[in-house]
């Protein structure tokens, strides 16, 4: 294949997984068709099948690059933060309860988007194993958080995980109800608690961060960044 039609062969595939991995968040698994998928990237339907051999392949591979995306981005945010661990928390979980990322599936956490579509997948499906994977990883991130020896730290890594997502999830399923503002207030509340040193304050920038993180967030169905 000459080189230029292999670059056109990649930025079509890139094409695909973008739209791909944006819709199968807004619309779930069985939400869409692969002609949907196409015609969000601007191709023809026919042209699919030169890419994946699938649609089962692709939501695997979309799965795969909304996770990859969102551990990219924590990974980033804690590292921003080495040695405040407070700090470090505060700027994966603020932009992660907003309203913003509530309103906002389709670049919003994929772990919360598609757990219920994964759930009803069969073992052999491959997107079960990229949830898993990409679940994981997110939960190692998280876990670089918290003090204390190795098992305690994942132990409350995973419950501090599923309190996260299920907030998100119900947050949404309430959506236009004051309840949904309350669930996602109340578990940033929980979560941006000092997290070594019973009597120590959080640090300033954890504090400031959680008091300021629902204010002036204007709603919007598509925002131009990743939410989570």
């Amino acid at each position: 294949m000459p080189r230029s039609s292999r670059e056109k062969a990649g930025q079509n595939r890139e094409a695909i997984e973008q739209a791909s991995s944006r819709l199968f968040r807004e619309r779930g698994l069985t939400g869409i068709s692969v002609a949907d998928v196409m015609g969000a990237a601007g191709l023809t339907h026919g042209g699919f099948y030169s890419h994946f051999a699938s649609k089962d392949a692709l939501a695997a591979t979309a799965c795969d690059r909304a996770f990859g995306e969102a551990l990219e981005r924590w990974r980033q945010r804690i590292d921003a933060h080495p040695g405040d661990a407070d700090a470090a928390r505060a700027a994966v979980v603020v932009p992660y309860l907003s309203e913003r990322h509530r309103d906002a599936p389709g670049a919003g956490c994929a772990g919360v988007a598609l757990a219920a579509d994964v759930a009803r997948e069969s073992a052999d499906k491959p997107v079960r194993q990229s949830y898993i994977d990409g679940l994981e990883g997110l939960i190692a991130q998280w876990e670089r958080t918290l003090p204390g020896p190795d098992d305690t730290r994942r132990g409350r890594a995973l419950a501090e995980m599923a309190m996260m997502m299920g907030a998100v999830m119900l947050a949404r399923a309430t959506q236009g109800a004051p309840l949904s503002e309350q669930i996602l207030s109340a578990t940033l509340a929980a979560l941006t608690r000092p997290v070594a040193g019973e009597n120590r304050p959080p640090s300033r920038n954890a504090a400031d961060t959680a008091k300021t993180s629902t204010r002036g967030k204007k709603r919007t169905s598509r925002p131009a960044a990743p939410e989570d």
